[in-house]
């Protein structure tokens, strides 16, 4: 495939001589490394993977690698060891001329697009800088003199009023999403929006009685039990009546009605459940035509954080002009307008501490790339951008809201994170920029016709918030065994019953080509019986499974390597594994290890690591690509 520029006999090992301008790969082993998991919240060391330092890689070997599983943290390559690891991880993709956009994808462009052109009615935030809560007669008085002027009274409490249930159903929405992340709520199901409305007069009395001070109602409770009624009818496990269902409209509206105690105390509302509504009421019973100025939503800031809180919101969602949408694209380096944005979607969105995100952790985790530079040849087997790592900048009307973090390499575009400014969460800019980027690869084939594929990271069956991924279909799951790609449909009802899959087993069985497993049954079986819980990261496109905190590792050695496992060889074959014609990088040479081998001697345990990297790297690169010894 890739070829490579060599010292001494390197140049003979590339496959190819038309890539042999494209650098070399050089790496360091850092052998099976352990760690917590940040998938299934493991405190102890059950996340189990092999890690390479990369000091320089081509894009070429990065591509081969993607395709046997593994994926990079800035310069440090990892591949989960599938049947040990707690929550095994499939490389997913997508081949992005075969891709149909959901009508829920479909709503995510139209509502950019709204946006764009200043037809969105957008839900104003009102989450005040310094303050999550704001009462009602600040709105009003922190908008100018001249407009109190021309506003009638009639349009000064509307607009307090669609503040005040603006704020209420952001901290239901708030409620529902910890629920989700709790597992009192299926999490592999999207719930919809709460949408809190204020009650009229005429309808007070019909609600309930003696519920003249009944102000505001939600219906969301039943729009929920819908939506996981139909997901359990899809999924054929809908066997229990609507009476016997632990989540019937009643008990959701009770649930969510228990945790929004806090608003009520804050904010001088009670808040309970009636018949599956969540009503709010006032702590008085005298309900004046003015009614909405008296529900003080959190009183106590100064008028100076009303007045920035008022300026913050008019410059962030303008309505009524048309906007500026700019997607940018740059080779990855640091700027300090990224780094703030990042910081700020860390804090707001993950809940990191400010010393947690630090700019030498952003620099290493995402600016800094092992990536060779590939400039545009224009003879169309390079983009006109060029291959490696680059940062896409959305940017609205001058203002960075998005980065995209992503490789660009000979069959793909990988997407590795991507993070976000919070004051736009309404557009959903994880799923935009998604399909953004599955549009590129669809336009830049037509220049580079090997540039056909959207790698989305790991798919991770047994983590509910990974299951997104499989919504951009038809998409492809790596077999972990022999590196074949299986279509999702195929994988999915087999990864439902196991965590750990020979995938192309299966395909090979339905293809009449076998009647028995291909390989032993104790390879595929589920290795242990954790309890695997969601991560509470609810960003949708991030690649936030590629992060990697090297802090709490621990590496160990690579001697006993006995045993099958999903790196595609038996332990058999790993034992007879000739290593001799590993490329080995030593004192600024590069040898073969049989032409090295002279030099430095026997070494047992030398040799042990040589064939687990063989092993997991592969024969073809393990000749290939350079493995340093210093």
């Amino acid at each position: 495939m890739a070829g490579k520029t060599r010292k001494s006999e390197a140049s003979t090992s590339s496959s190819s001589g038309d890539n042999n301008n494209r650098g070399e790969t050089v790496v360091s082993d850092c052998g099976r490394r352990k760690s917590s998991c940040g998938y299934c919240k493991s405190t102890s060391r059950t996340s189990v993977s092999h890690g390479l330092w990369a000091h320089s890689i081509t894009v070429d070997d990065y591509q081969d690698l993607l395709d046997r599983g593994w994926r990079r943290s800035g310069s440090f390559l990892y591949k989960p060891e599938m049947e040990k690891t707690c929550c095994p991880s499939y490389t997913i993709r997508l081949r992005a001329s075969d891709f149909v956009p959901s009508k829920e994808q479909q709503r995510v462009s139209k509502r950019m697009q709204r946006f764009v052109d200043g037809t969105l009615e957008v839900k104003k935030s009102v989450e005040a800088t310094k303050h999550p809560c704001i009462s009602a007669s600040a709105c009003s008085e922190a908008s100018s003199s001249g407009t109190k002027k021309s506003l009638s009274n009639k349009n000064k409490e509307k607009n307090v009023g669609d503040h005040i249930t603006n704020y209420l159903s952001e901290q239901v929405d708030n409620v529902i999403r910890t629920c989700s992340e709790s597992g009192q709520f299926p999490c592999s199901v999207q719930l919809p929006k709460a949408s809190v409305k204020k009650v009229s007069q005429a309808k007070r009395k019909l609600l309930v009685e003696g519920a003249e001070d009944l102000m505001y109602s939600s219906n969301i409770a039943f729009q929920i039990a819908a939506t996981i009624r139909q997901a359990r009818s899809i999924a054929k496990d809908a066997s229990r009546s609507a009476e016997d269902n632990p989540l019937s409209p009643k008990i959701i509206a009770e649930k969510l009605a228990a945790s929004l105690d806090q608003l009520a105390n804050t904010n001088g509302l009670a808040i309970r459940a009636c018949n599956g509504h969540i009503n709010f009421y006032t702590a008085t019973t005298q309900v004046s035509s003015n009614e909405d100025s008296h529900i003080a939503l959190g009183a106590q800031e100064s008028a100076t954080e009303r007045k920035d809180f008022s300026l913050r919101k008019s410059s962030v969602h303008p309505q009524g002009k048309r906007r500026r949408l700019e997607i940018r694209l740059k080779r990855s380096s640091f700027d300090p307008e990224e780094f703030a944005l990042y910081r700020r979607y860390q804090i707001n969105v993950h809940n990191d501490t400010l010393d947690l995100v630090s700019e030498s952790s952003y620099r290493r985790f995402l600016v800094d790339t092992p990536l060779v530079p590939v400039q545009p040849t224009g003879d169309g087997r390079v983009p006109l951008c060029g291959f490696g790592s680059f940062h896409q900048q959305y940017v609205i009307d001058g203002r960075l809201v998005a980065v995209g973090v992503i490789d660009i390499l000979p069959k793909c575009l990988s997407s590795k994170y991507l993070f976000w400014d919070p004051d736009f969460a309404f557009l959903s800019l994880g799923k935009y920029s998604a399909l953004q980027e599955i549009g590129w690869v669809k336009e830049n084939e037509v220049l580079c016709p090997s540039l056909q594929y959207y790698y989305l990271g790991y798919y991770i069956h047994s983590c509910s918030k990974m299951r997104y991924k499989a919504a951009y279909c038809p998409s492809e799951l790596l077999c972990p065994l022999r590196y074949q790609w299986v279509p999702f449909d195929i994988a999915q009802p087999l990864l439902d019953r196991k965590p750990y899959v020979v995938l192309s087993d299966f395909v090979l069985l339905q293809n009449g080509e076998s009647s028995q497993p291909l390989v032993p049954e104790n390879v595929m079986e589920v290795q242990g019986d954790e309890n695997h819980n969601e991560d509470s990261n609810d960003v949708l496109i991030d690649g936030g499974d590629d992060e990697e905190d090297d802090d709490d590792d621990e590496f160990e050695s690579d001697d006993d390597d006995s045993g099958p496992d999903s790196f595609g060889q038996t332990s058999v074959e790993i034992e007879n594994g000739n290593v001799s014609d590993i490329l080995i990088g030593f004192k600024g040479s590069r040898l073969r290890y049989k032409d090295l081998q002279p030099a430095i001697g026997p070494g047992e345990r030398l040799e042990s690591q040589l064939r687990r990297y063989k092993r997991v790297v592969g024969e073809k690169l393990a000749e290939r690509m350079v493995y340093s010894l210093g």
